[in-house]
């Protein structure tokens, strides 16, 4: 089934909502106006979904801080008008999203911003370190914080990591298996050596999985003599964060993925106010 982004928008309401919003329903029904507002800066994401969640209840929404900009403290992002109940019911759901995606994109980026500092073509990319059921709107918020999605799904590119290889065993084999198929390869390394030989199987991705900065300058200094350095996109992975990002930034490595701007999100401080 394609994925939409709207059936899950009407699955996340519906999973609040259950039976129905029992205290809504005791409201007299009358026509309101009220505004989201952020308690703190942020990149705002998420403002079309959010009025999606809206529009299911026929609430009229304006968005007022487009996503990309950024709002202050006490900033209206938001208006809403609507029949109270409706508006009520739609709430914390349009806010719980909100949130988590204004504060991915908010995270996201701060560390484009400490790599671009430094002077560095190097992008900043999420992994696959998301919500269950959440991905699609975890990886938009990356890419409008100035971030790059990497893959999607498993289906999308093969990426040969550790416990494939604890499997495999041989990684000639599997390589050679892998370049049997369409698309994509990347595999996860954990020396130099290894960087080497995939490179020169023709590996299209490489990912130095815990290298430290001076390892990572050592092995692609070892592909430059090599003449490999050109032929493989090179991508960092593994504890890195916003204390030690711009000395991975400074290697000018290709990739830096980081999966703590979707694992560990700092949800954004919002608010529903009724005018």
């Amino acid at each position: 089934m394609k994925y939409s982004p709207k059936r899950e928008l009407k699955r996340f309401l519906d999973e609040d909502v259950a039976k129905g919003d029992i205290t809504s329903k005791l409201l007299k029904k009358q026509k309101i106006v009220a505004r989201i507002i952020t308690r703190e800066e942020t990149v705002v994401a998420g403002t079309k979904y959010a009025k999606e969640i809206f529009a299911l209840k026929k609430c009229k929404t304006k968005i007022l801080k487009q996503d990309g900009k950024t709002a202050k403290p006490n900033q209206t992002i938001l208006k809403l008008s609507g029949n109270a109940g409706d508006i009520l019911t739609c709430e914390r759901t349009a806010l719980n999203l909100l949130s988590r995606m204004c504060g991915i994109a908010t995270q996201t980026n701060n560390l484009r911003k400490l790599v671009k500092s430094t002077g560095s073509k190097s992008k900043v990319f999420a992994t696959r370190k998301t919500a269950p059921g959440l991905r699609f709107f975890d990886k938009e918020a990356v890419k409008i914080g100035g971030g790059e999605k990497h893959r999607m799904n498993l289906n999308e590119m093969i990426m040969i990591k550790d416990n494939h290889l604890a499997v495999q065993k041989s990684i000639e084999e599997i390589l050679r298996k892998a370049k049997k198929t369409r698309g994509k390869i990347e595999i996860e390394v954990e020396t130099s050596s290894d960087a080497i030989l995939c490179a020169r199987m023709g590996a299209d991705i490489i990912m130095l999985d815990n290298f430290s900065p001076t390892q990572i300058k050592k092995t692609m200094k070892k592909l430059t003599e090599l003449k490999l350095r050109n032929k493989v996109i090179l991508e960092a992975s593994g504890r890195i964060n916003s204390k030690n990002i711009t000395k991975y930034a400074e290697t000018n490595i290709d990739m830096i993925s980081v999966g703590s701007i979707t694992n560990s999100v700092d949800g954004i401080d919002l608010s529903l106010e009724i005018s």
